[in-house]
């Protein structure tokens, strides 16, 4: 038996399968407008820092002293303006253990930039300039910070 076989193939495009299958199952294109889910954005936020009452206590002073202005020689100057003192009791209301806790770490520092000498915030605060007041509060809130107090 003599069967004819003809080995001639027709010549096909290379891409056609993957052009073929690519019709049949598209690759899904990005929307623009897709929201993120909450969970994706709590994710991607991160830890949260949620400061102790020390830090809590010398930002918030520190805020006031920038509001209401910094004073010497008075816990409350008769235009607002409050010394270190003074800003730390109107950041508590009260004498509590965050005021006294802020209170040490805010003359530790003081020592730590001016010296020993230092016994108590108001000499300190009375004897320095306003940028060295405030380089001495910037610095102990960052060491509350990060001792997470």
């Amino acid at each position: 038996m003599n069967t004819h076989t003809e080995t001639q193939f027709t010549p096909i495009d290379p891409d056609l399968y993957a052009k073929g299958f690519q019709l049949l199952d598209p690759i899904p294109e990005p929307v623009a407008s897709a929201v993120p889910s909450p969970v994706s954005v709590i994710l991607a936020a991160g830890p949260v820092h949620r400061p102790g009452p020390v830090e809590k206590t010398l930002t918030d002073a520190l805020a006031f002293l920038d509001t209401h202005g910094w004073a010497k020689h008075h816990l409350i100057h008769p235009e607002g303006a409050r010394c270190s003192i003074g800003a730390l009791r109107a950041a508590t209301g009260t004498r509590n253990a965050a005021y006294r806790d802020a209170g040490k770490l805010l003359l530790d520092e003081a020592r730590r930039q001016h010296g020993k000498q230092w016994k108590a915030i108001p000499a300190w605060n009375d004897s320095h300039t306003g940028p060295q007041v405030r380089s001495v509060w910037e610095a102990a809130i960052q060491r509350a910070h990060h001792a997470n107090i």
